[in-house]
């Protein structure tokens, strides 16, 4: 039996989201879709970016990832909502949901976009095309919004047939479509190929997809090495991987955060990375893993990029315990007078054992560890309950949006709506 293989993408999920809530839940006339919009953050923020734009807003150069003032310029009337990252999750689990009334088998890729692995399904819903449209249409009536639907035999034609043309539309790219409508495309339209690999292909005269599946694959090992290979299968539609519906473990947990304004001083450091380390740690204590190795990650006001990296003496998810080795690695690797715009952690070399080892060279005793452990897990129930701001480290106090910097957004974090206590200060 040929597999069926759908690669179902939301169009401008952002804002396609957004809209449909203020239209069919708020009871909105004014349809963000139909104008030209954005959800971009904060415009006084350094990192405001357009995140999604509407049609009408593409017709004036706008481009998701742009500065959200560059947009403004070439749309002075240009309407700017906030990004709703709760919304999200709740519309993405609501699309996934109707997913799977069709299929058993599906693999989220991101928070929009999901394989869908339609094979046999015939007697159900008809042939592959029929059931894509079936599919289209029970999304926008059920839930709002539009999507496009790549239909394949696997999963690399499927996702590249749905990039064909949008929004609102169903595209196929079986193996024997594929001359006609897979080679002539620009080499940049293959999966996994970027501006640098794109140049790289430009320079041995290979300009498209169809270039690419008839070169010599030695000559692409020789130019960009193993990945070379790799693209040459894709360029020839190969890409027979099945489905994995559930999501591999992490393999590391991190978080990163651009300042408003450089960071000069080892405190204001300091201060960026305990921010970090609160979400990082509540991250790993969630999942059950402890993580042995700690990363800091800088990049300089002139958009340099340098890490470095240490070993604890045990595995930990305490966040003291984290914040403590991460400050060390910074204050080794920072050489006090380069301004910095963006900080990381990431812990790596993790396990999942029920217990840690105490560390005997922290100054603390195994029952004060023990302790702080479960002053951690209190205070991650406090904020699973009431909302991330119930709670905060002293030197905090009247910074509500910085004592937990990075990564999600507070509402992805806890996804609280709800009125909350007075806050408490540790």
């Amino acid at each position: 039996m040929e597999r069926v293989i759908f690669h179902v993408d939301a169009n401008s999920a952002f804002l396609s989201w957004t809209a449909a809530y203020r239209v069919k839940i708020l009871g909105e006339k004014e349809d963000l879709r139909e104008i030209p919009s954005v959800v971009a953050g904060d415009k006084a923020s350094r990192h405001s970016i357009i995140l999604a734009k509407s049609v009408p807003a593409k017709k004036f150069g706008i481009q998701t990832g742009e500065p959200l003032f560059q947009a403004l310029e070439k749309c002075p009337h240009l309407k700017v909502v906030p990004p709703d990252y709760h919304l999200y999750v709740q519309a993405s689990r609501h699309f996934v949901a109707l997913l799977r009334t069709f299929s058993p088998v599906v693999e989220q890729y991101s928070i929009d976009e999901a394989w869908v692995d339609m094979t046999g399904t015939q007697r159900l819903f008809g042939p592959p095309r029929t059931a894509a449209e079936i599919l289209r249409r029970r999304v926008w009536e059920e839930l709002g919004f539009t999507v496009n639907v790549g239909v394949s035999s696997n999963k690399l034609l499927s996702k590249i047939a749905g990039d064909f043309e949008k929004p609102d539309r169903v595209h196929t790219l079986f193996p024997e479509e594929i001359p006609e409508k897979f080679w002539p495309l620009e080499v940049r339209k293959l999966f996994l190929v970027g501006s640098a690999t794109e140049r790289k292909l430009q320079r041995i005269g290979i300009r498209t997809i169809g270039d690419l599946a008839a070169a010599d694959p030695r000559l692409l090992r020789r130019h960009l090495g193993k990945p070379g290979e790799t693209l040459w299968h894709f360029a020839n539609g190969r890409g027979a991987e099945s489905l994995t519906p559930v999501a591999p473990e992490n393999k590391g947990y991190g978080n990163s955060v651009t300042t408003p304004r450089d960071v000069t001083t080892r405190e204001e450091a300091h201060r960026v990375l305990l921010s970090l380390c609160e979400t990082v740690a509540m991250r790993l204590r969630r999942d059950g893993k402890n993580g042995r190795c700690v990363a800091v990650h800088l990049r300089t006001a002139d958009f340099g990029h340098f890490s470095h990296q240490a070993q604890m003496e045990s595995a930990t998810n305490g966040t003291q315990a984290l914040y403590r080795a991460a400050c060390q690695v910074f204050d080794e690797v920072w050489d006090t007078f380069t301004p910095l715009r963006q900080l990381g952690v990431q812990v790596t070399r993790l396990s999942d054992e029920p217990y840690q080892q105490f560390d005997l060279f922290s100054g603390l005793s195994p029952a004060q560890q023990e302790k702080r452990l479960r002053l951690d897990e209190t205070i991650d129930a406090l904020r699973d309950r009431y909302g991330e701001d119930i709670i905060r480290r002293a030197q905090f106090t009247g910074d509500a949006a910085g004592h937990m910097a990075g990564g999600l957004s507070r509402e992805r974090r806890t996804g609280v709506t709800k009125p909350v206590p007075q806050e408490i200060s540790i």
